[in-house]
């Protein structure tokens, strides 16, 4: 069984950094694209950033947009997202996602597997 396993969330002061990481058991992140998403209490899960297999491009939804990088290091199997200038209202529980190179990036509706998650919260 596949598993997506998150670390590095927990609580910070506006204005402050993460680093999340997210890492599989079971299976190579090879050859797959890469997402990480994020659910605040009432409200639905919403795209955070992406990163493909091939060549690593990134993508970044407009509310983190410049705040947030994403990166993969596949020597260790991990995918990051490094979080800075941190807003109350980036307080949510974390999600990484994975799905197969062949179809595409992952969303909400459409990937591989999805993590059990790593709360975030921020201060204000």
């Amino acid at each position: 069984q596949v598993q997506l396993v998150e670390s590095g969330g927990g609580l910070v002061q506006t204005g402050g950094s993460l680093r999340l990481s997210c890492a599989a058991s079971e299976r190579t992140l090879s050859s797959y694209n890469m997402g990480w998403f994020r659910q605040a209490p009432g409200k639905e899960r919403e795209f955070v950033a992406a990163i493909r297999w091939i060549g690593n491009t990134t993508y970044y939804g407009d509310s983190v947009k410049g705040r947030v990088t994403i990166s993969r290091d596949n020597a260790q199997n991990t995918v990051y997202l490094q979080m800075i200038s941190l807003k109350p209202e980036d307080t949510a529980i974390y999600y990484c996602a994975d799905r197969h190179l062949l179809k595409g990036l992952p969303t909400t509706t459409a990937q591989d597997y999805w993590g059990q998650g790593t709360q975030v919260t921020v201060s204000s």
